[in-house]
């Protein structure tokens, strides 16, 4: 499907677009881009991939800029085929202390890479979401939720460019997640710290983030949001199976308390969205209000069909146990490479 296409990755240096380059840059791709805005990590990325894979480093381009900065976008955007756009400000505590500066990234930045892909004529986009976006409670899932709006509303009014959004719980061990920090913790011999034990979460690899982004890609319509089917646990079983993977002592874990903006559970669908949301197997799609702004036609004749399905969260999908965490963690490469670094010392 990309052969000799030229690919697009905002926010490129960051775990996802590590995983996608990975996944693709021995395929027949034509070009991989990657845009981000630290120069640093672009030249580390340069290096590594020019060492591991130097057959086919060339392949990949790098330019500088920021999503914020429309100019920017457009530079790094002729002759684009597709678009992954993953750039953003996801932490949520420092949203919760620099709103603004969460609009400015996931707002106004994603309608900047919308601009700019609809006047370069870009086929695709797919912009990556959280399920932070669904009955958000914090900036950051409030600036994503916004940005779903903005990428379903350019939907609406592109017609060569297919827009969709794909929406997922936490990555495993990307960039700032919790997992690495408890291994380093753990080397330390200090003890873990977990916010709140009841706490759940959704739990995916970036190989399965890659995954529902490149079945969007296949199968999304403009102005969908895609939802892959996700296990959840809660915040002490995942502790504890990092405890048991790395050795560490599962009654020594601390309890810190609830960060600022952190909720208990998640959501992957609203009970609105799961109204008329089509299951797909392992994935759900959730379709585009394609009504126009005239309402006076459904006030006499509105839609009284609904979907059975409710509210899809972390604390109603298949919740694993420490055994089924381990499971999942094990497939991870990261954690397979730390498990035998430890092993060796």
């Amino acid at each position: 499907m990309f052969k000799n296409k030229t690919l697009l990755i905002t926010g490129g240096t960051g775990s996802f677009g590590n995983a996608v380059l990975n996944r693709f840059l021995k395929t027949d791709i034509g070009e991989i881009r990657i845009f981000s805005r630290d120069e640093k990590k672009q030249d580390d990325m340069r290096h590594e991939y020019q060492a591991k894979m130097p057959e086919v480093a060339d392949k990949i381009k790098f330019y500088l800029g920021d999503v914020r900065d429309l100019q920017s976008v457009q530079n790094a955007m002729h002759g684009v085929d597709y678009i992954f756009h993953a750039a953003a400000l996801k932490q949520v505590p420092s949203c919760e202390f620099f709103p603004i500066e969460a609009v400015k990234t996931n707002v106004l930045g994603t309608e900047n890479v919308l601009t700019a892909a609809i006047a370069e004529g870009v086929k695709k986009v797919i912009c990556l979401s959280t399920d932070k976006a669904a009955y958000p409670v914090n900036a950051m899932g409030t600036s994503k939720a916004m940005m779903e709006k903005v990428a379903v509303a350019k939907a609406r009014s592109s017609k060569d460019t297919m827009i969709c959004c794909t929406r997922y719980g936490n990555v495993m061990c990307s960039r700032g997640s919790v997992i690495p920090l408890w291994i380093e913790q753990i080397k330390k011999g200090e003890a873990i710290t977990i916010t709140e034990p009841s706490m759940t979460r959704f739990i995916m690899s970036l190989e399965e983030a890659v995954e529902l982004v490149l079945f969007a890609f296949n199968n999304a319509e403009s102005g969908d949001i895609m939802v892959q089917k996700a296990p959840a646990c809660t915040i002490k079983t995942q502790a504890e199976a990092v405890c048991e993977l790395f050795g560490g002592d599962k009654e020594k874990i601390k309890i810190i308390g609830i960060r600022h903006g952190e909720k208990m559970y998640e959501t992957l669908l609203t009970n609105e969205e799961c109204a008329g949301a089509i299951d797909m197997g392992n994935f759900y799609r959730v379709p585009a209000d394609k009504r126009g702004l005239n309402y006076d036609k459904y006030v006499n004749a509105g839609n009284t069909e609904r979907n059975p399905l409710t509210e899809f969260n972390s604390g109603n999908t298949e919740l694993l146990d420490v055994a089924g965490v381990k499971d999942k963690l094990l497939e991870l490469s990261y954690i397979r490479e730390e498990i035998k670094a430890m092993e060796e010392r």
